[in-house]
């Protein structure tokens, strides 16, 4: 019988502890400085409005209003670091090579027409900028707009540069970086540890583990922002087999966190009014989209403010 009481009390005064930590977390833990807080943040620029990835996408969403500029960094043959999600240019150049190979002098242009990836059947047309920017390019151009960079291959020496670029510009209160790899972001961390990084996939799940059996109140975190796909969006994905069960699971549990009073949470790439409503219904931070005009709208709408 004693026993089973001081079981049964530990068992409680551990759910009361864990209940009360998880909901004030600033108890244990030192608020992490937040410089920005970003609730419209633009996937590639606004990959529905303009070429992704271009200055004309950035320039777009920046003169709209938006909160964070979301983008990808590959290295060119000659060591520039490039603004391009793929890493082969068949799709978006139309040419069987890889962007290491080529010389950032001899980087073919944008194709006129291509696939807004998060929207089926879904076609944007360019303009005259059909130009790959460098990173710097975008650094120079946009210099008090948050950066939201990922680092799509597992390169020192472009994890190197990328941290070069952003002290450079005195931009580490501006930007944050990682990728859905635990060992690219492991080595962002390491390389510049001022620069807040995202949640790896790995990573994600260990937050999960520590949030649902309550021991996240009793363990650091070095990450500051995460991001998760909203699970709608396999119905409207060009390739739907992209997003596996696992990762719409992985996303439901995560929504259901609340996490937002830990870190910022961004939900990606919502390109409706129904999605924009549920992700901040759901207390995401903001939301990702290849429309910001959409989001804009949606935004001064429904009364969703600015962050301050």
């Amino acid at each position: 019988m004693c026993a089973a009481v001081y079981v049964l009390s530990t068992v409680t005064g551990y759910v009361l502890t864990s209940a009360l930590l998880l909901k004030c977390p600033n108890l244990l833990h030192r608020r992490k400085r937040e410089t920005f807080r970003s609730r419209h943040i633009s996937h590639r620029g606004g990959a529905g409005e303009n070429l992704e990835n271009t200055m004309a996408a950035f320039k777009h969403a920046v003169d709209l209003g938006t909160d964070m500029l979301e983008l990808d960094c590959h290295m060119t043959k000659d060591e520039q670091v490039v603004v391009s999600h793929d890493g082969n240019l068949q799709r978006a150049c139309g040419i069987n090579a890889n962007i290491s190979d080529v010389p950032y002098a001899e980087l073919p242009p944008y194709l006129c027409k291509l696939g807004v990836t998060f929207q089926r059947e879904c076609f944007c047309e360019g303009g005259e900028d059909k130009r790959m920017p460098l990173l710097r390019d975008v650094f120079d151009a946009f210099p008090h707009t948050p950066v939201n960079i990922d680092i799509k291959v597992n390169n020192d020496t472009l994890i190197k540069k990328v941290s070069e670029l952003v002290v450079k510009y005195d931009r580490e209160h501006l930007t944050v970086w990682g990728n859905a790899s635990n060992q690219i972001v492991k080595k962002c961390y390491k390389e510049n540890p001022q620069i807040p990084v995202l949640f790896s996939f790995p990573r994600v799940l260990q937050l999960l583990g520590l949030f649902y059996t309550g021991l996240l109140p009793f363990f650091p975190l070095k990450e500051q922002f995460l991001e998760i796909p909203m699970p709608s969006i396999i119905t409207k994905l060009r390739d739907p087999d992209r997003l596996t069960r696992s990762h719409r699971i992985i996303a439901w549990l995560c929504v259901c966190i609340n996490s937002s009073i830990w870190f910022q949470v961004y939900i990606w790439v919502l390109n409706d009014d129904e999605d924009f409503q549920r992700a901040f219904d759901l207390g995401a931070t903001g939301v990702m989209t290849d429309f910001p005009t959409r989001l804009k709208d949606f935004m001064d709408r429904n009364g969703i403010s600015k962050p301050e």
